[in-house]
């Protein structure tokens, strides 16, 4: 083990999944986004850290951001210790509509319609802190009205796929690609008592199993924009099918971008709202995909 470790403080708002989808650095070691949503940490082992990867940092920021200027950065080393206990000691329930979030450890007080979900810190993307994830929970709690089959794809913790059944939902899927984070919805999954209901699937959407094909009403899209572009077509194939689709992770200026490839495809933007520089959208078909009136 690393006796140091580096800490890459990049200030400003970004897409955090697709910078690093950009990076593609097997050797970054977490990622962690300020609750302000003004700076965005990535980390390093000290032994790991060179100036190739400095380099490859800023193509990486060139390509999502409008320009690579060095005040985006600084880095700082920082001495080691146990990251998971740092952060286990700083994670507190959070409440978002009623929907209360909090780790194992720590009790909260729960009103009569409150919805309890449990997650200690692992490695998998989505714990409610994020706008990104924060908007679609309470979009879910405005419009899940019992008995939906839900798909989220890019699951991460599966939070979502775990607060819609809570909701009323019938059962849902969450598709995961990351085998380590598909490893982590599971035994959140397993933590909620929700194994049952919910189903992890380690892969992409092509890997669903033919018995998990079913009839789907709401498409849950949590990611970054190059991979919402890449899986427009796949999405699109569900939402023909009379699902709603539910796209996040996308930055207010990212949002043209993906209603213009959604267009042809048959889907329009029905509704849409935005907070802290991210934007939710629902996508619809306005008749049948197939043209028919």
């Amino acid at each position: 083990m690393p006796n140091d470790w580096v800490d890459v403080c990049i200030h400003g708002v970004l897409d955090t999944g697709e910078l690093l989808s950009r990076l593609d650095d097997a050797t970054v070691q977490g990622a962690w986004e300020d609750d302000d949503g003004g700076k965005v940490h990535l980390y390093w082992a000290e032994a790991q850290w060179t100036e190739a990867r400095l380099s490859a940092l800023r193509t990486a920021l060139a390509d999502v951001t409008e320009a690579c200027q060095e005040q985006l950065l600084s880095v700082t080393r920082v001495p080691a210790q146990d990251w998971n206990e740092a952060w286990a000691r700083s994670v507190k329930p959070l409440r978002i509509g009623r929907v209360v979030i909090r780790p194992s450890w720590e009790p909260a007080e729960l009103g009569p319609r409150d919805l309890e979900i449990i997650l200690d810190p692992k490695q998998a993307f989505g714990t409610g802190h994020h706008a990104t994830t924060r908007m679609l929970l309470e979009w879910l709690q405005e419009d899940i009205r019992g008995g939906e089959q839900i798909l989220d794809v890019g699951t991460g913790s599966a939070i979502l796929a775990m607060a819609a059944v809570k909701l009323g939902a019938t059962s849902a899927v969450g598709v995961e690609i990351d085998p380590i984070a598909a490893d982590c919805a599971k035994e959140y999954v397993e933590l909620n008592q929700l194994t049952d209901r919910i189903d992890i699937v380690t892969g992409t959407l092509a890997d669903l199993p033919q018995e998990n094909q079913r009839p789907i009403d709401l498409v849950l899209a949590n990611l970054d924009r190059q991979t919402v572009l890449s899986l427009a077509e796949d999405l699109a194939s569900v939402a023909c099918g009379g699902a709603r689709l539910l796209v996040s992770g996308i930055l207010v200026e990212q949002e043209s971008e993906i209603v213009e490839r959604f267009s042809p495809l048959g889907l329009v933007c029905a509704d849409r709202r935005d907070d802290e520089g991210w934007v939710v959208m629902q996508f619809l078909k306005p008749e049948s995909c197939n043209g028919e009136v």
